[in-house]
């Protein structure tokens, strides 16, 4: 089985205060642009939603206000993927394209290449973790999602161009250092402008 991970630009306090925020101007306007997107949603959902899930809107409308959420547990990665909506649409989606589709343990791969370049300050793998949501968002199993701070991106970038002027230059797979590059774009993006960071999701 294969997985995905989506990256986002984002200002990751902004998105969190988004959760609970009640902002019903945000949330029709997310509706409109993204219409098209929660009915086919719905429709691949339809087996969990005839079963009691939220439709992809109820789960975002629960998201930004806050609840009603689903007491089934098994519901609740509708509320997941809303929050990834929410980075999607509010945030600027990066370049996954060694990221997609990724098997087993590629992530934990691309981390090692990371390491070998002395970058220890954020992970990858972090994405592909079950601690990343804010707090108050339920989720079941997908998506999984991290973020790295503004802070961390920047220490992390430190790291990487330390390692080139140091002429750091270790002997990686072509494939894990094109992904370790990807890696070093993100960072570039995020630090380019003060508070933002990267957001990750996995599913």
């Amino acid at each position: 089985m294969s997985s995905g991970l989506s990256v986002y630009w984002v200002d990751p306090a902004e998105m969190r205060a988004l959760v609970g925020s009640g902002n019903e101007a945000l949330l029709q306007a997310v509706r409109y642009s993204c219409e098209p997107h929660l009915a086919a949603d719905d429709a691949y959902f339809s087996h969990a939603i005839a079963d009691g899930a939220p439709t992809a809107y109820e789960a975002l409308r629960a998201v930004i206000h806050g609840g009603p959420f689903s007491a089934d547990p098994h519901h609740a990665f509708q509320y997941g993927y809303a929050y990834k909506r929410l980075c999607r649409q509010l945030g600027e989606f990066l370049d996954n394209s060694n990221f997609l589709p990724f098997r087993g343990d590629w992530l934990e791969t691309v981390d090692e290449g990371l390491r070998a370049l002395g970058v220890t300050a954020v992970s990858v793998a972090e994405f592909g973790g079950f601690n990343g949501m804010p707090e108050s968002v339920p989720t079941y199993d997908l998506p999984r999602c991290g973020e790295w701070t503004h802070e961390r991106c920047l220490a992390a970038l430190e790291q990487y161009e330390r390692s080139r002027r140091d002429g750091r230059a270790p002997a990686l797979l072509p494939e894990v250092a094109d992904a370790v590059e990807d890696v070093a774009g993100w960072l570039r993006e995020a630090a380019a402008r003060p508070g933002f960071g990267v957001v990750g999701f996995v599913s």
